[in-house]
């Protein structure tokens, strides 16, 4: 019942319905399994374990926010960790200022983390990596900016306008 539906309303709409079209509904297993009684004691007992399937959704969802709250703050984020390290992308940076292309630079790059680890990354991330660098140097206050309102955000507090930023072409 966890699984079917978000919560105990639209679950037992969704009962209603099936039942309205001419399906059973059984449970398989679970406090209710058997087929599905939708009168009387049977949708009484229903409502009742579709509340307590929402109620305990919730409070796995908010110790999975918590869990993921306490783990930022300690410095951790989940994913995978990046393809192209900070390393290997000022190797790239350098080596093309040299002339070099990116395929020539590509065989000698290698993952050292991860599910590829000791692989070459692809000639896409590189490219990835290097368009997401060139946008952190365009636009670095902006950036700034992003993470202190983030940071904001986390200690639930509400950034302010920002006044917008002089332009370039007319200093």
């Amino acid at each position: 019942m966890k699984r079917l539906g978000r919560d105990a309303a639209e679950l037992t709409a969704l009962a209603d319905r099936l039942t309205a079209h001419g399906l059973v509904l059984e449970m398989l297993a679970g406090p209710l399994a058997g087929i599905y009684d939708p009168t009387g004691p049977g949708k009484l007992l229903f409502a009742f374990f579709a509340a307590m399937a929402e109620t305990e959704r919730e409070n796995i969802r908010e110790s999975t926010l918590e869990g993921l709250e306490t783990a930022a703050r300690k410095g951790k984020h989940g994913g995978r960790p990046p393809v192209i390290t900070d390393d290997m992308l000022h190797t790239v940076l350098r080596r093309r200022a040299l002339g070099e292309s990116v395929e020539q630079i590509q065989p000698d790059l290698i993952i050292p983390t991860g599910k590829r680890k000791g692989q070459n990354p692809s000639v896409a991330s590189i490219y990835r990596a290097l368009a997401e660098h060139a946008k952190r140097e365009a636009y670095p206050e902006a950036i700034e900016a992003a993470h202190a309102d983030f940071g904001a955000l986390q200690n639930s507090e509400v950034p302010g306008p920002r006044l917008a930023a002089p332009d370039r072409a007319s200093l």
